[in-house]
């Protein structure tokens, strides 16, 4: 965990956020000694959210279509 002054944390803002990335937390430091700490937030999302899209199909078909897929798998394996 790194210190700064509040002069150096304001003039070299970018490199106080970088440095909070990859080591989690950074102090800053005022002139009268109060000292404040910045860390990044936790990401709450998870990676594998991803947007989902309007395809205009019903339960019905999409479970038609799997059974479809499922019954020409099966006669591949038998010929």
């Amino acid at each position: 965990m790194q210190i700064f002054t509040y002069s150096e944390a304001r003039q070299k803002f970018a490199k106080v956020l970088e440095q909070a990335d990859s080591s989690g937390k950074v102090i800053i430091r005022r002139k009268d000694g109060r000292t404040y700490s910045l860390a990044p937030e936790k990401i709450t999302t998870s990676p594998l959210d991803i947007p989902s899209i309007n395809a205009e199909i019903s339960t019905g078909e999409i479970v038609d279509i799997i059974r479809e897929g499922r019954e020409r798998d099966r006669t591949k394996r038998f010929t």
